[in-house]
């Protein structure tokens, strides 16, 4: 059996340390031969200028193509069309190519207004237009939050597909049924771009219920089960967590996942643990 290819997220930090820290975590996971790395991009394109340097900075140090985050809420087709060339030159040539949450306040979504691509499947095609640079796209198994339904998000899905996106990256889920049949009404519907299954290492699962609250996916039963009475025992949740992500990756092989992408939280060590005892490493 081939074992799946692997690829690693990280998040802007806000503070010099934790900057540092995240270098370590790179340097760390780099070992392992990911496809690919990626930095996010910060609500509303506030990190913007440090996820291109961090982008770039990662890709010269690790010698591993690493994407950046973009997206296109609150940024002119000409800031865009800015932001590409400036990592296009910077020899970053794979985006992550998002519409982005809507803030609250300010934002210039008016439909009408054509100096702005509203939806991510208009940034994927303007971004080809200017370099041919490898896309990857969101995708939602259990549906975005503001979808009125999964098959109305699958055909936004088939839309970014269609436009020119390389793989879709899923949002974290815990259950891998779920995954495997988003993946099936995906091709029913005429999908075939590869979609990739997206993991979140679990060690503090408070904070992990709130951020899954918030973008609507699903905390099975059984979770709350393993990890009961650990929330003043921090190095007994990271175990559990580690196992869950390892169970998950064993599920994803065993169903013929060909590539997994880890949403590192900027730590290393649960992502490293499942690679290695599931093989995914060079």
């Amino acid at each position: 059996m081939t074992r799946p290819t692997v690829s690693f997220e990280f998040f802007p930090p806000k503070t010099d340390h934790g900057r540092a820290h995240l270098l370590d975590t790179v340097r760390d996971l780099a070992v392992l031969g990911p496809s690919f790395m990626t930095v996010t991009y910060g609500a509303g394109g506030s990190t913007r200028a440090w996820t291109q340097h961090m982008a770039v900075r990662i890709q010269e140090e690790t010698k591993i193509p690493t994407a950046a985050h973009l997206t296109c809420v609150n940024t002119s087709r000409e800031g865009i069309t800015d932001i590409a060339r400036d990592l296009w030159a910077g020899g970053v040539k794979h985006i992550v190519a998002l519409r982005g949450d809507i803030p609250k306040e300010d934002a210039p979504l008016n439909y009408k207004d054509f100096s702005y691509y509203h939806y991510a499947n208009e940034l994927i095609s303007g971004l080809k237009t200017l370099h041919d640079f490898e896309i990857s796209v969101a995708a939602y198994p259990e549906k975005h939050p503001e979808a009125p339904d999964l098959q109305a998000d699958i055909l936004n899905l088939k839309r970014k597909c269609e436009a020119g996106a390389a793989r879709a990256i899923t949002q974290f889920f815990f259950d891998v049924d779920v995954y495997l049949n988003f993946v099936e009404l995906a091709q029913a519907a005429g999908i075939r771009t590869p979609i990739v299954p997206g993991l979140l290492p679990v060690a503090d699962f408070g904070k992990m219920l709130r951020f899954a609250a918030s973008c609507q996916a699903n905390v099975p039963e059984w979770m709350h089960d393993r990890f009961a009475g650990l929330e003043d025992r921090p190095e007994e949740a990271a175990r559990v967590g580690a196992e869950i992500l390892t169970e998950q990756c064993r599920k994803l092989i065993a169903a013929g996942a060909s590539h997994i992408h880890f949403y590192t939280l900027n730590r290393a060590d649960l992502t490293a643990e499942a690679c290695k005892a599931n093989g995914l490493t060079v």
